[in-house]
């Protein structure tokens, strides 16, 4: 049997489809670790396998599509990957005898990498290795790369192969009905990137059904002259009676299989619905086709340009982005006090708050992101508060509850509506409000956004598509000085300084030495920081963010002071003095105070402010 990349540039290969369709259907329930049925269901996995070889697939894929250290993780099985792994590759061995070629399947990771996620690509090239390894000493033929989204992620996975073997790699990446990635990246842009990486075969699957999925490869097709593939799915599911159902017949796959050979494609299969019915009917057209014969596909690969719009793009420089970047860059002190979105639709208080701190000298105005329950959103109050007050904002902008796509809309449709300052935060992960039963949901992490805001401020998209004229956003990011793991703090401040931060914002602090310190270690990074000022209303409130706050540090000194205080209006008035005497013994240290109110109470941030800058 000659070896994968012979056999495939002899005649097109037949790939199996999918594993998890089929475990499913034998009573697989969908909430197991379905890569650990290697070790406990074997004769399952195999009997999934046999169905592929007899329906006349050549290549077939181990169970192991979650099998990296991450997703195993979850399950509690992170300490056995190798032998999920290698037990994976000999299943499909016994399975493929001398009749097919066993592909060691591996998935992304299940997590953000760097630069959208706080996984350093050296991690996910470790993780990647690790499955990598456990799959070659199973004895695997070649590797598939399948359902990624994220170029980086799939790369450091070629990365990881190419450390420890020579053996083929098929790269695929997961689409929308666009052609584009699930991150926005054409192929225009993936597949000759892939094929620099080192794949040796290069494709796309899941997702989409065969018709968008064609499209996609012709416009590969004239990207690359790499050997390309094509897994799609059965169709879009349908919900019928509480069940997924793939209506793509396997005769209409088959239809679409011989489309694929006529553009080039060497290696077709499916993906999710795909059964054996279907790839006996696909490897029928292919074996009938007169391109399933030797005949290399010759294509013309035209030279990509660059517009000229995209290439006179230039940045806004940090200083002209807005009022408050202008005062940072010159090194003037700035104010900065927030104001929290109301709740239901009318913001009329809000803004006469604004006008308020405005007339009262106050710089800027934040609107924060944490509030939960039915309030008006932060970017509509931002913009009504720039817009009907005439004073500058700073929009706190979440990750939580958003995916990077939807985030890049967000911030785009912002800039369109004249915000320009940002403060990037990863967001609360606690059912929060009146909404106990909610759950938070996260795409990225602040770092992630930043390196999105920082892409648009370049003038592209987070896939590389130029957005024509770049923004302009003043980027700014929250730090915690109080933090338990203080290097940690200090790393995670690095990567955001890295990623495009311009300023920074921290949370409340009330220990001026704990801040000192903060500073010393970020004192390298030369951006400017506004400390967080919470003068405390009571003394329980202070008690409050002592003991239920996390990485908020209340000396016992400042919980003296707040005890000794003689009533509530005592209480919050030694508030007030505790905020003050914080923010001027730091004021040398820092360029501005970042006060934020109990009881959205302005005139107790006023009141801070005055005696900071008095």
């Amino acid at each position: 049997m000659p070896g994968f990349l012979d056999a495939i540039d002899q005649r097109v290969l037949v790939c199996d489809g999918a594993m998890g369709t089929m475990l499913y259907a034998r009573g697989v329930f969908i909430n197991r670790c379905f890569d650990a049925l290697n070790l406990t269901e074997p004769a399952t996995v195999t009997s999934v396998h046999q169905d592929y070889v007899r329906a006349g697939a050549d290549v077939l894929e181990t169970n192991t599509f979650g099998a990296n250290r991450v997703k195993l993780r979850a399950f509690g099985l992170a300490d056995r990957l190798r032998d999920i792994n290698a037990e994976g590759a000999r299943l499909a061995r016994t399975a493929a005898g001398n009749r097919a070629f066993v592909a060691g399947a591996m998935g992304p990771l299940g997590i953000r990498i760097e630069p959208w996620g706080k996984t350093g690509i050296d991690e996910a090239e470790t993780y990647f290795r690790e499955q990598a390894q456990a799959l070659v000493d199973g004895g695997v033929d070649l590797f598939i790369l399948e359902t990624f989204r994220d170029l980086h992620e799939v790369g450091a996975a070629i990365a990881a192969i190419r450390s420890i073997c020579p053996l083929p790699i098929v790269a695929q990446m997961t689409i929308e009905d666009d052609g584009n990635t699930l991150d926005g990246t054409p192929p225009e842009e993936f597949a000759p990137e892939l094929e620099r990486r080192g794949a040796d075969v290069i494709g796309v699957n899941c997702s989409i059904g065969p018709a968008p999925m064609l499209e996609t490869i012709q416009r590969m097709a004239a990207a690359t002259r790499a050997r390309l593939s094509a897994q799609p799915n059965a169709g879009k599911p349908r919900d019928i009676e509480g069940r997924n159902i793939y209506l793509s017949s396997p005769e209409y796959m088959a239809s679409y299989a011989k489309r694929f050979i006529a553009l080039g494609v060497r290696l077709v299969g499916g993906c999710c619905g795909t059964t054996p019915q279907h790839i006996a009917e696909m490897a029928e057209a292919v074996h009938a086709s007169a391109s399933g014969q030797v005949r290399p596909v010759r294509r013309q690969v035209p030279v990509v340009t660059v517009s000229h719009a995209e290439a006179q793009a230039v940045p806004v420089p940090t200083a002209d982005k807005s009022s408050l970047a202008h005062a940072l860059s010159e090194g003037r002190f700035a104010t900065v006090v927030s104001i929290v979105p109301p709740k239901g639709h009318l913001a009329v208080d809000a803004i006469a708050q604004a006008q308020a701190l405005k007339q009262h000298g106050v710089d800027v105005v934040s609107v924060p992101d944490g509030p939960r329950g039915a309030r008006m959103s932060p970017l509509s109050l931002a913009v009504l508060l720039q817009r009907e007050a005439g004073v500058e904002a700073v929009l706190q902008y979440s990750c939580r509850d958003r995916n990077l796509l939807g985030m890049q809309s967000d911030l785009l449709g912002a800039h369109a509506m004249g915000i320009r300052n940002v403060q990037l935060v990863t967001g609360d992960a606690r059912s929060v409000g009146d909404y106990p039963d909610a759950t938070a949901v996260f795409d990225v992490d602040s770092i992630g956004l930043t390196h999105v805001v920082a892409a648009l401020n370049r003038g592209h998209d987070i896939g590389g598509q130029g957005i024509g004229q770049p923004t302009g956003f003043h980027v700014g990011v929250m730090v915690n000085p109080g933090a338990e793991n203080l290097e940690a703090e200090v790393r995670r401040f690095a990567f955001k300084v890295e990623a495009g931060a311009e300023f920074a914002i921290t949370k409340p602090v009330f220990d001026v030495e704990t801040m000192e310190r903060f500073m010393k270690a970020i004192a390298a990074f030369r951006v400017p920081v506004l400390v967080g000022l919470w003068p405390f209303e009571s003394v329980l409130n202070a008690e409050f963010m002592a003991n239920e706050v996390p990485g908020v540090r209340v000396p016992a000194s400042v919980l003296a002071r707040m005890r000794a205080a003689d009533g509530r209006g005592a209480a919050a008035a030694e508030g007030v003095a505790i905020a003050a005497d914080t923010g001027r013994a730091l004021r040398g240290l820092v360029q501005g105070v970042h006060v934020a109110a109990p009881s959205a109470a302005i005139d107790v941030a006023v009141a801070v402010v005055d005696r900071v800058l008095g």
